[in-house]
């Protein structure tokens, strides 16, 4: 009897420890952003996907990366998205219902995370947003995600930075859908929309603005008032400049830098370069033109001291700074990469146009280093030479607000919004 008690318990022991090491199900990180991890299991190795749940931050992981390969070795467990930077390292507890470890990107320092095993009942949900999502196709084999809020109204268009995706509205979004039908749009190369080659025409700044446009005749938008983050400037302005007639107006969210207007009295490495390498592009198309070269060739000479300023402006800056540690960098990486690159040079536009600036931005615990108040005299003198270049536009100066201004204040963003989309909205309907 002793025997088979002592064997049963063995049993018991080795089940129990078994099952302590099956990490499929769902794992719950709380925290800013609160993360959750999805893990299932072939036959060959563990999978996963991780996401984000509420607004995106910056270097947080996307929602709905993927995880090809999660490892599992004596209660060590790692894995790596696959298209974003994100890597973790950690161990499982004893009774298997927790995995304790580190969370790395490619910027910034590691970070301490827990993942705790949920139940069906305690898991949280993904994507609590009231929104519908579905793809359009605006090229051959590229489709991009639209998020659809609803709502009743003129249309409004949101697109987020460099790196974000139409989630990042998430929140946002359904404060304005009393009065607007609110659509958000993923970029090419980012979350569940389609990632091309990292090719110069694939992410050009024109070509960003075509697949705007791709998406609004595919579902019939007319006249929307679209609104932009950061890169998305670009967008904004490309769609301002080329194709007034097709909106409403543009709402710029933290997003007048170079790439949305050019001012050629600054310096910026990323925009000179990418001037001087597209008229170098240019430069044997014209040989049976002698005068077009000829002034193409004066053009380019005309732009190099600028050029010759920005690199050394950079290499000053970069004069001492820490090696960033060695990473392979994933597709959105090489997109945002190619984004940057393929900026254009936008002037002025005629549609009406509302800027909202963190200006003042906040800058804690940096304000009075003397790189902080370049940045910061920099973003005050393109401010002021946007507001004097487009004398239609109401440009809107928020101290001490993050660049992620629509969360850092909300209200004030709102109030603006709406009155700005009311009066858009008022001069639409006089012009019918």
């Amino acid at each position: 009897m002793r025997r088979t008690a002592f064997a049963f318990a063995t049993l018991l022991a080795l089940a129990t420890a078994a099952l302590a090491q099956d990490i499929r199900g769902t794992w719950q990180a709380d925290g800013k952003p609160q993360r959750v991890l999805k893990i299932g299991r072939t036959a060959q190795a563990y999978h996963g996907d991780l996401y984000n749940l509420g607004d995106e931050v910056p270097g947080s992981p996307r929602n709905g990366n993927g995880i090809s390969v999660v490892t599992l070795a004596d209660r060590s467990v790692s894995f790596s998205l696959d298209e974003a930077q994100g890597d973790f390292e950690g161990r499982l507890a004893e009774d298997g219902n927790s995995i304790t470890g580190t969370w790395k990107t490619l910027y910034g320092p590691p970070q301490p995370l827990t993942f705790t095993r949920a139940t069906k009942l305690a898991a949280w949900a993904i994507d609590p947003s009231p929104h519908k999502s579905l793809f359009v196709t605006i090229q051959p084999g590229v489709k991009l995600e639209v998020l659809d809020w609803g709502g009743k109204g003129p249309p409004l268009i949101l697109l987020n930075g460099l790196g974000g995706t139409a989630h990042g509205f998430d929140a946002f979004a359904p404060r304005l859908t009393d009065k607007h039908h609110v659509y958000g749009i993923t970029r090419r190369g980012f979350g569940a929309s389609s990632s091309p080659p990292p090719t110069d025409e694939n992410y050009d700044a024109d070509r960003l603005r075509d697949d705007v446009l791709a998406v609004m005749a595919a579902l019939g938008i007319e006249k929307p008032v679209i609104a932009g983050h950061s890169i998305a400037g670009g967008e904004l302005s490309s769609v301002g400049t080329r194709h007034p007639e097709k909106i409403a107006g543009l709402i710029y969210l933290d997003s007048v830098f170079q790439y949305a207007f050019y001012n050629s009295a600054q310096e910026d490495l990323a925009m000179d370069s990418a001037i001087v390498r597209r008229d170098l592009d240019r430069m044997f198309d014209l040989q049976t033109s002698p005068a077009q070269w000829r002034a193409l060739i004066a053009e380019i000479q005309a732009q190099l001291p600028k050029l010759q300023k920005s690199l050394q402006q950079t290499a000053d800056m970069l004069e001492g700074a820490p090696e960033m540690p060695g990473a392979v960098q994933k597709p959105e990486d090489l997109a945002g990469n190619k984004i940057v690159a393929n900026a254009r040079a936008y002037g002025p536009t005629s549609v009406p146009v509302l800027a909202i600036l963190a200006l003042p931005r906040r800058c804690q615990p940096n304000c009075d280093k003397p790189f902080m108040q370049k940045i910061m005299a920099a973003d005050a003198a393109r401010a002021d030479a946007f507001e004097k270049a487009n004398p239609q536009a109401r440009v809107v100066r928020i101290a001490n607000a993050s660049h992620f201004i629509w969360r850092s204040n909300e209200a004030d963003v709102l109030r603006e919004m709406n009155a700005f989309m009311d009066s858009a909205a008022g001069a639409a309907s006089s012009a019918r």
